[in-house]
């Protein structure tokens, strides 16, 4: 097996009362990072009439940055396009441009779902102003001053009642962020307060590469964004955490991260379910499989669930809804300890077969064995006793001994 790899510097945003443009900012400069070089990046994009500025204050006890843009009190509309040639005009740092434009590419995208128009013609209201650019494009700039290599983030909470917007009352919280948020963890207090914003919504969709508690990692630094009022009974901040995760030290017991996917069905068919765990397996998952389920109503169902690498946790996200029609995907988040395995070759009547050895046993690829058998016509049983003994009279005597074994092969378990 190899061992852990190497460190990176990780930002975990806590969003325990949300998140907005302005808290994910402010919890950064809060956490150190130093708003004077924010500046300096932000005046390269061509836009102008704006400034930052920061407040300390207090949300229910806790000490809190609050980030304060000045901006033109008229509502600038800006395209998609517009936003994508400021940023990439900017030569801004490669990281800073890469975050600020994958946050605007998945406000667009909402966007264009939300009103029924391509992504690259939609026109951006509170989000395309000089508040939104500064926040945007500010939290990435203060990712890059922070040497941040990886941002992760808790489930998000939201608010309820209703919010005001550019196109007026809308429910809280809104459309546009229960579409960010698709996918992501995320729940509900009973607080009639925005507490999650689109541009806060889009900063941890876009940019999180895993949801879940606070990871595994040598702690650094911490800092709270304050949003912009005091609620009761709740601060109403974002606490960011920065450490370091990978080559740490006394970290040797720590497994590899996975994400389990899960969806109930009540209304796939068989080839469907078949068709659905072979697009996933292609599309990487360590392993995908159905467990028959009883549903409300007496419904009888399955469960489909796949474990995969947090990293792909989009796209096998979007595997599961393409190919069963689900309506909802959630995700469980833990490690697995898999045990070192090697897969050889051996000849078994002059055809090759894949072999498995791992956790003291041995044991012939099934696919292998099979064509063989059909090619020689010789029993699937005879193939794989063949292949096995086969590997086994090549294993170094020094090695420690293998079994055979007609049970799962090693790979064949989810860990």
């Amino acid at each position: 097996m190899t061992g852990p790899g190497p460190a990176q510097n990780i930002a975990w945003f806590h969003c325990f009362s949300g998140i907005a443009g302005d808290m994910a900012l402010g919890s950064l400069l809060d956490a150190g990072a130093d708003v004077e070089e924010i500046r300096q990046l932000l005046r390269r994009v061509p836009f102008s009439g704006w400034d930052l500025r920061t407040e300390q204050v207090l949300r229910g006890g806790i000490a809190c940055t609050r980030a304060v843009v000045s901006a033109p009190d008229d509502v600038v509309v800006r395209t998609h396009a517009n936003i994508i040639d400021m940023i990439k005009g900017a030569q801004l740092p490669a990281r800073v441009e890469t975050r600020a434009l994958a946050v605007f590419a998945v406000l667009a995208e909402v966007e264009g779902r939300l009103h029924r128009r391509p992504a690259g013609q939609v026109h951006f209201h509170e989000v395309g102003g000089h508040d939104a650019i500064v926040d945007v494009v500010g939290t990435a700039s203060a990712l890059e001053v922070l040497g941040i290599d990886e941002v992760r983030a808790s489930a998000v909470a939201t608010g309820t009642g209703v919010v005001r917007t550019a196109h007026g009352l809308l429910p809280n919280p809104a459309p546009a962020v229960v579409r960010l948020l698709e996918g992501v963890p995320t729940y509900g207090r009973d607080v009639a307060v925005e507490l999650t914003t689109p541009t806060g919504a889009a900063i941890v969709a876009a940019l999180a590469s895993s949801f879940g508690p606070m990871p595994a990692m040598e702690v650094g630094g911490t800092g709270f964004g304050a949003g912009s009022r005091d609620v009761d009974d709740l601060p109403n901040c974002t606490q960011v955490v920065l450490g370091t995760t990978g080559a740490l030290p006394g970290a040797g017991t720590t497994g590899q991260p996975i994400v389990i996917l899960e969806a109930n069905l009540d209304d796939a068919t068989g080839e469907q379910l078949a068709h659905a765990l072979r697009s996933l397996l292609d599309g990487g998952a360590h392993d995908a499989w159905i467990t028959p389920v009883m549903m409300k109503k007496g419904r009888p169902g399955h469960t489909i669930h796949v474990l995969a690498d947090p990293s792909l946790l989009e796209s096998l996200r979007d595997v599961v809804r393409l190919t069963t029609g689900t309506f909802g995907v959630r995700a469980l988040y833990g490690e697995r300890w898999p045990a070192a395995r090697t897969i050889e070759p051996v000849q078994v009547a002059g055809y090759p077969v894949n072999v498995k050895a791992g956790g003291g046993r041995v044991k012939a690829e099934f696919d292998d064995v099979a064509w063989v058998a059909a090619q020689t016509g010789l029993a699937v049983s005879e193939v794989a006793s063949r292949a096995e003994q086969a590997w086994r009279e090549r294993t170094p005597p020094e090695d420690p001994g293998w079994t055979s074994t007609d049970g799962p092969s090693p790979e064949d378990t989810p860990a």
